[in-house]
């Protein structure tokens, strides 16, 4: 008997690790994740403690308090300018409601003019319907 396939009947499970992959995700992750909150801390102590204890800390220099107010929110603006943006470019790129792009697009194959009923001939080769036939099977 050959060699089974990891996936086999006999063997349904993969191996594990089906590949060896780097951990440097992991790692990129946790100084990621710990700086975060280190510089969320240093935020929260430059923002809150007087001034007297940050001279007593040995720091001689650290902006104004007033942008303990102000970051947070030119944030929240940009964020919101943001969406906003998006928004409007998705607007801005569709189509009117009156224009025929809302219900077909360039890949549409309709079945050739002339055909009495078009859904006869969809079965030979698949076509989209026309909207006129689908509004006389949904709509009479």
């Amino acid at each position: 008997m050959g060699r089974l396939r990891s996936t086999s009947g006999a063997a349904p499970l993969a191996s594990y690790p089906a590949h060896e992959h780097s951990r440097a995700p992991e790692f990129y992750g946790f100084v990621a994740w710990t700086s975060t909150y280190l510089l969320f801390v240093l935020f929260l102590l430059w923002a809150l403690l007087p001034d007297s204890v940050i001279v007593y800390l040995g720091i001689d220099w650290y902006p104004n308090r007033e942008w303990a107010l102000l970051l947070p929110s030119y944030t929240i603006v940009l964020v919101l300018l943001t969406y906003f943006t998006y928004l409007a470019l998705a607007l801005f790129g569709q189509p009117a409601f009156s224009s025929a792009a809302t219900i077909t697009d360039s890949y549409a194959r309709y079945p050739p003019r002339g055909h009495s009923r078009p859904m006869e001939t969809a079965a030979a080769e698949l076509l989209d319907a026309p909207i006129t036939v689908v509004n006389k099977a949904l709509y009479l």
